[in-house]
Order: C-alpha cells, then structure tokens, then sequence
C-alpha cells in the first residue's frame, strides 16, 4: 500500500511539471486543440479527480451525476466565458480547484449529501469553463469547445475506471487509497497555484 500511495503521488507531482497552468502554449481554434487543452496538469488532475471521486461517495447507480455535472457547468460557463464573462484571479481558482477535489477525494471515506459534492463540483467546473471561455474566440469556439467537451469526459471516465479499480482491487484498503489519492492532488494543486 506505501508503494501505490507513493505511486499515485509521484505521478500526481510529475505532472504538475508539464506546465505551471493549462491555459498558455497553444492555439485555442480548432477541434484537435481543445482536444489536447485538458491534458494541462490543473484540468487532468480535476477531470480524473471528479470520476473517482463520484464512484467513491455517490450512491450506487449514481456515479453519472458527477461527471454530467461537471460537464455542464462547464460548457455553460465557456461559452459566458467566451461572451467576456471572468472572475478575478481565474488561474488562482482554478489551481484551488484541484486542491478541493483532493479534499473531496480525502473526505470520501465519509459521506456527504450527495448535493454538497455535487455543488462543490458545479462551482469548480464553473470556474474550468471560464477559464476555457475567456481564451477562445468566437470563430473557433465551435470546434475548441467540442474538443475540450470529448477529452474532459474521457477523463472522467478515466477517472471512474480508477475509482471502479480502488473499489475492486484494494476494498479493504479503499480509504487508504483514497486518503493517498485525494493528499497527491491536494499538493499538486498547491504546488500549481505556487507557481503562478
């Protein structure tokens, strides 16, 4: 188990050296770029984190929630962002954001109302979503917001083939995991909102 925690930290930190945010380096016009855009170590780290996390604390049956939830908020949000909607300190947001759902993923061996989770969800995708939004213009949002829509639920879905693994696979040892899961994705959103 010390090996899988160091492991799952290891990758965590690692990926936060791909880049110190997800929104610079890239075009923002066309399908295949908003296919890549959420492999940015802040969007992975929150899209995988949202399918596990809704595999470990929501009711059996309901594992969809989290992922739809995301994924609404944030095309809603892009496209607000796109019309030249934006909240102070958007980068700082969103890096806080995977700090929250390393918590949420620590906080999973305990359940909440599942409307809490849900929210907390909600108001992070929203802040994802500007950030998409804000950097994209209205000739090629068609097309980035297509591609950034496909790879997000592919990360979540990603996300849930983890959270399905840790159920499986290490049952008695699922909190651990999670605890393990949720502190690497806590620090490396830390360590992304140090960096800007």
């Amino acid at each position: 188990m010390k090996q899988t925690a160091r492991f799952l930290i290891a990758t965590a930190l690692a990926s936060t050296a791909i880049a110190a945010q997800a929104h610079t380096g890239h075009g923002t016009e066309s399908l295949m770029e908003g296919l890549i855009h959420p492999f940015g170590p802040d969007h992975l780290l929150a899209m995988v984190a949202v399918g596990v996390w809704s595999v470990s604390a929501l009711p059996a049956g309901k594992t969809w929630q989290g992922p739809a939830t995301f994924l609404l908020a944030l095309i809603v949000s892009a496209t607000l962002g796109m019309l030249g909607v934006t909240v102070p300190y958007l980068e700082h947001g969103v890096s806080l954001s995977v700090v929250l759902f390393g918590l949420m993923l620590i906080a999973a061996r305990q359940p909440v109302p599942p409307a809490v989770g849900l929210g907390l969800i909600a108001a992070a995708a929203v802040l994802h979503g500007l950030a998409h939004g804000s950097e994209t213009p209205d000739a090629g949002f068609a097309g980035y917001a297509a591609g950034f829509l496909i790879t997000t639920a592919a990360l979540h879905l990603g996300g849930v083939g983890v959270g399905l693994s840790i159920q499986r696979f290490l049952a008695e040892r699922r909190h651990v995991a999670l605890g393990g899961l949720g502190t690497a994705v806590g620090v490396a959103g830390a360590y992304l909102f140090t960096q800007l």
